[in-house]
């Protein structure tokens, strides 16, 4: 017997608490959209020569990341708490202050001249007090969306109903985001701050962005149930057997605290210690599930009406997008693009089943269905844009192209990594048009065609 995962948002306040946090996410897709098309055109052959911003393109890079990485995964996790789980109007709202308010700030300070970029992974920061203090906003109100996820959770009861395994499910991502900012806090407390700066901000991100990744692969067990049950599949999932799921998913997190007490934040054993956790639980949940939906695919084929058209193509390029980051992760020798290809694919993974999910909440939330050409084409467009953008990326990595360079200083000498860059070039260009098509789709049901 299938079972229909859906989301709803049954009350005034639960579609306030959702639009609203929607709302930030599609801001922060504009503007990280139009900082990639710099990045973008800064690294392709014969488009590089006329933009010599080598500064400016790790400017331009840092805050894409921030925003189409941190800021965005922030507010669809709002959006996803809001139609699962009793939140808080007062602690919602200042929450929601707290994240606009760093976000505005971030987009607007690199047309400020502020720069001084470090390319540190997972949150790459500008070396100037006011990104600091819109890094610090964005991570305060993310802390108190995170307690007041938390709190609705205690409320969190075990009918085994399909509904109550996705609050279980969002539940869990919430105790992943917990422990991140426990991790955090623990980092910034154990860290000198006798580094240098590149090497400060490297090891203070690196645990929690590693413990961060399960809240975000948390959330796309949830999306890929409720798009398969959206567009039209038989998921034969008792909702007992996905409450497992959930709790399997972030079982790998009760090592995080012998982790942290073990060894000190500085140590090799720490930074290895994360990394093996992300590479060999990050996928405990999420690759069995993908599988047993692909499977579903091949075998239910339904046809489909237009509001489920672009569910299902949000779902086959996520599912899509993130197998393919998890096989290129297989490829990774030495500091090379290869690298980015890998985390390319699996955000993007991630992004598409939010992207979906968007798509099948705006009836939910007072709006119409996206049902038009656009909205079925674009998943498609995005995804395999982003698909031609890893490829070549990968490609050109097995070269030994470096990441995080460009223009000259990526040392474009033989044919095969000048194709490579080429491929990057053109499926990040048209990456752009399906992300940008994502954000007509959205801004057209939300300010022009309101029911």
């Amino acid at each position: 017997m299938s079972a229909a995962y859906t989301l709803s948002a049954a009350t005034p306040a639960t579609r306030s608490f959702a639009l609203r946090w929607l709302w930030l996410g599609v801001a922060a897709l504009i503007v990280a959209g139009l900082f990639a098309i710099l990045l973008v055109l800064s690294r392709t052959p014969g488009v590089q020569a006329i933009i010599p911003w080598v500064d400016f393109f790790r400017t331009a890079l840092v805050v894409h990341v921030d925003m189409s990485v941190f800021i965005w995964f922030v507010a669809f996790a709002g959006v996803l708490w809001s139609v699962t789980l009793p939140l808080g109007t007062r602690l919602n709202t200042l929450a929601l202050l707290l994240c606009a308010a760093g976000g505005l700030l971030m987009a607007v300070l690199p047309f400020a001249g502020v720069g001084a970029p470090l390319m540190n992974n997972y949150l790459p920061v500008l070396q100037h007090p006011a990104f600091l203090l819109a890094l610090a906003l964005i991570g305060a109100g993310f802390g108190l969306l995170t307690i007041d996820a938390l709190g609705g959770g205690l409320h969190w009861r075990t009918p085994f109903t399909p509904g109550d395994a996705l609050r279980f499910g969002s539940l869990t991502a919430a105790l992943a985001a917990a422990l991140a900012l426990l991790v955090f806090l623990w980092t910034l407390r154990e860290l000198p701050t006798t580094l240098d700066a590149h090497g400060y901000f490297e090891f203070l991100f690196w645990g929690a962005g590693h413990v961060l990744q399960f809240t975000h692969t948390q959330l796309l067990i949830l999306c890929w149930l409720v798009l398969g049950s959206a567009a039209g599949l038989a998921i034969g999932l008792a909702p007992r057997t996905v409450i497992v799921l959930f709790a399997l998913g972030i079982a790998p997190l009760l090592y995080v605290p012998i982790l942290a007490l073990q060894h000190p934040v500085l140590g090799g054993e720490s930074r290895l210690g994360y990394t093996r956790l992300m590479q060999y639980g990050g996928g405990i949940a999420s690759v069995p599930l993908g599988l047993y939906l692909l499977w579903r695919i091949l075998r239910d084929r339904p046809v489909l009406t237009p509001e489920q058209r672009p569910l299902r193509n949000a779902l086959y390029s996520s599912l899509l997008l993130f197998a393919a980051g998890g096989i290129i992760a297989l490829l990774i020798e030495g500091v090379n693009v290869v690298i980015p290809a890998h985390y390319h694919g699996s955000i993007v993974g991630v992004t598409l089943a939010f992207m979906g999910t968007a798509y099948y909440l705006l009836p939910k939330l007072g709006y119409p269905a996206p049902v038009s050409w656009a909205a079925r084409w674009q998943p498609g467009i995005y995804g395999g844009g982003q698909l031609l953008h890893i490829l070549g990326l990968a490609w050109s990595g097995g070269y030994g192209v470096q990441r995080k360079t460009a223009g000259a200083a990526q040392q474009l000498e033989r044919l095969p990594e000048i194709a490579g860059m080429a491929m990057m070039g053109l499926g990040g260009l048209v990456a752009v048009i399906g992300g940008l098509l994502f954000v007509i789709v959205m801004l057209r049901s939300l300010l022009w065609r309101r029911g």
